[in-house]
This record gives structure tokens, C-alpha cells and sequence, in this order.
């Protein structure tokens, strides 16, 4: 039997890393018996080869839990324990890691993909409150802080932009992850006498401005 399928970029990489690129758009991870979960969201898995259990992440109790209620998302992530490599992806979305050694990252949770266990997680509001969040169609983002892997994922090549030359502001789908030191703010962009009869995809964005980054994708979903 002869194919390009069977070409060997679409094998199996073989590494002893506990993360690493299958492809830019499919992460394997390694689990061992007593090595920490991995944390990823749920529905990410493709595939898996040996034995691995599954469990919901649970919420953490206090505001987690108010939140989870709130937005869902508490429900929309797995843990993973195992003996084995297990296979990643989401919608064909290229893949980036990101290494934290005591830093923070926020990250729109939409473009989660996975994180190890030892990371410290919470979910925030984006305006400074739920309410304002929920305005703005729900929109909330995933604090991340520690040490260990996380894995994201942007649809097609992402932009890295600088907010502290001036105010940058992002469309709320397109945003996939900035600065921890950087507090977005909502920014309302709609005009009810010129948008009469007519929808717009933005009326609503996140303004960043101050010394950070934040990562765009070209896609606003």
C-alpha cells in the first residue's frame, strides 16, 4: 500500500517529553503513573494509547464555583491521569506552548487547549465584574500563574501586539491571550441611529493599553 498519508511527517513523533508538537495542529503529552494531570478542555482528546481515566475539573468551592455557575466554564474542562501518550486538538487550530516559571498568563478560555495540574487557575470577568462580562456576551478569560506547560490555540497565525505604545483594542472572539498585568476594558462601539435593521459583529471590544502584549488570531471565533 503506497500513499502520501504514510509519509513520515504524519507519524507519530517519538520523544520522552512530556509535551510536544505532533504537528502544529495536534499536541501529544506523556503521562506516567504519579505524574501530575493534565488539565485540557474538554472534547480536546482525539486519541490516546494506553490507559488514561477522565474526570471533570472540578470548580475549587467559593467564588469558582459562583462563577462556574455563572459561565460554565468550570464544566468545560478535564482532568487526565495515565500510563501512556494521549493526543490533542481543537478544530484544526494551530498549536503554541508556553512554558510559565512563576509567571501569569490570561487567556481567553475559548482557546484553552491544556495545562498541567501544578499551574494555579481562576476565572475572571472581563470590565471588573460578572455583570459586565455578561453584557458583553459572557465573555470571560482563564488566569493562569505558576510553573508548568500550557498549551493554546489560535485559528490560523496569530499577531503578538504591543499595548504599551498606545490603546490597542481586539474583538472579543479574536483575542487569544495577554499580558496577566493587563486589565481589558469593555469598550462600546455601538451607534443604535446608525445600526438600525443591521447586526454588527463590533459593537463590542476589549481595550488593553499599558506594558504587555496580547495575541490576536484572524479569525473571530
Amino acid at each position: 500500500m503506497r500513499s502520501e498519508l504514510f509519509s513520515p511527517e504524519h507519524q507519530e513523533v517519538q520523544t520522552n517529553d512530556r509535551w510536544a508538537l505532533q504537528s502544529k495542529r495536534m499536541l501529544r503529552c506523556r503521562l506516567n503513573p504519579g505524574a501530575p494531570e493534565i488539565v485540557s478542555s474538554s472534547g480536546a482528546m482525539v486519541a490516546y494509547q494506553g490507559e488514561m481515566k477522565f474526570k471533570y475539573q472540578g470548580s475549587g468551592g467559593g467564588m469558582k464555583l459562583v462563577k462556574k455557575l455563572a459561565t460554565g466554564e468550570g464544566a468545560n474542562m478535564m482532568r487526565t491521569t495515565g500510563n501512556g501518550e494521549i493526543f490533542f486538538a481543537k478544530n484544526g487550530s494551530q498549536i503554541f506552548l508556553i512554558q510559565l516559571e512563576g509567571e501569569a498568563l490570561s487567556l481567553n478560555t475559548s482557546k484553552m487547549l491544556a495545562f498541567d495540574s501544578s499551574i494555579e487557575w481562576d476565572i475572571k470577568m472581563i470590565g471588573g465584574g460578572l455583570g459586565a462580562g455578561l453584557v458583553a456576551g459572557g465573555f470571560t478569560n482563564l488566569f493562569l500563574q505558576g510553573h508548568g506547560m500550557v498549551a493554546i490555540a489560535s485559528h490560523g497565525e496569530p499577531l503578538l501586539l504591543d499595548c504599551s505604545q498606545q490603546p490597542t483594542y481586539v474583538d472579543p472572539q479574536a483575542v487569544v491571550c495577554w499580558s496577566a498585568n493587563l486589565q481589558p476594558q469593555i469598550k462600546n462601539d455601538f451607534n443604535a441611529g446608525a445600526l438600525i435593521g443591521r447586526g454588527s459583529g463590533e459593537a463590542f471590544q476589549l481595550a488593553f493599553h499599558g506594558p504587555g502584549f496580547v495575541v490576536v488570531q484572524p479569525a473571530e471565533y
